[in-house]
């Protein structure tokens, strides 16, 4: 049974990562030697991305077979960043490659002409590219970043090895084993009957109010955090929470935790180190908001505090 397309960005990841044949270093090669293996490439983890053929057809990312990198990429080096991604639905295999060691690969090599290596967050907000394409590019840019981040052994400080597609890395000095690692972050719209309390940081654009937000603590349950966080940024007590959905968020490797939260009042005290304002805000300037005609500016769509704040607005 096939999951329901999910609203939250970067989610709805079309790939079968085939976590269970990773390990299978045979595999792995076959798959990378195969006529139908794509490689997504990223530079300085942007990822190229092609122009519209149509106006109005939106773009695509450039997913190019092996052979179309030449000697730009050397796929037989044992120092390449190159990691699996998974099958598409027609068992084409999937490959990551970090190519940040070409200094304008837009103006020369094989991808010169081609497109453009674009911001993944600026491409999500712009809207034009398939949910499913951007969920793709979260998993190839996450996965990207901590192999450019832990290339030596948190143990002993030797260098160490990508393995298993690239989802573990062993230090070949003390054997210590490595793998990639999600942050947990809670983010959740406390309510209070009819209305909701929204922040801003400083630096934010005039106007903007969102969802709190924070990282989780070792030791800590969902809920836990939740009210931790809201005790300590706005002075807030909370009665209940509720989860309502979570968003892969690869800058650089979160997993935002969406929560609604029943305050027991309407007294704030606002933390100034953590958020330059907090204040309740009525439904109805929510909904209007939201429509774009009100009086807050909110987060984008792509923003997982969208979707609670629409949540809110819809009453549920």
């Amino acid at each position: 049974m096939a999951l329901a397309e999910n609203p939250i960005m970067f989610a709805n990841n079309p790939l079968d990562r085939a976590g269970h044949l990773r390990g299978e270093a045979d595999w792995l090669a076959a798959q990378l030697a195969s006529d139908n293996a794509l490689i997504v490439p990223l530079w300085n983890l942007q990822p190229l991305v092609l122009p519209e053929i149509q106006p109005g057809d939106g773009r695509d990312v450039g997913y190019l077979p092996k052979a179309a990198f030449g000697d730009a990429f050397d796929f037989e080096r044992a120092d390449r960043t190159l990691v699996f991604l998974g099958l598409n639905r027609r068992g084409k295999p999937f490959f990551a490659a970090d190519i940040s060691h070409m200094s304008n690969p837009e103006d020369m090599g094989p991808f010169k002409g081609m497109g453009m290596f674009e911001d993944l967050r600026a491409l999500a907000a712009a809207g034009d590219m398939p949910r499913t394409e951007l969920a793709i590019l979260a998993q190839a840019k996450g996965m990207l970043d901590w192999h450019l981040r832990h290339g030596f052994c948190a143990q002993c400080g030797a260098p160490s090895q990508m393995l298993e597609g690239g989802y573990k890395r062993q230090c070949g000095n003390c054997g210590a084993e490595h793998f990639p690692r999600t942050d947990p972050v809670v983010i959740m719209l406390a309510t209070y009957e009819d209305q909701c309390l929204l922040g801003r940081q400083r630096g934010w654009p005039d106007g903007m109010l969102s969802a709190l937000a924070g990282f989780m603590e070792p030791g800590e349950t969902i809920e836990e955090a939740v009210a931790r966080e809201l005790q300590e940024e706005a002075g807030l007590e909370i009665n209940s929470v509720t989860y309502l959905g979570t968003q892969p968020w690869p800058f650089p490797s979160s997993l935002m935790i969406g929560c609604m939260a029943e305050a027991s009042s309407l007294e704030v005290s606002v933390d100034e180190v953590e958020l330059e304002e907090a204040r309740w805000v009525a439904r109805a300037d929510v909904i209007s908001s939201m429509r774009g005609d009100g009086p807050l500016g909110v987060p984008p769509a792509m923003a997982i505090a969208h979707q609670l704040m629409q949540a809110f607005a819809e009453g549920n």
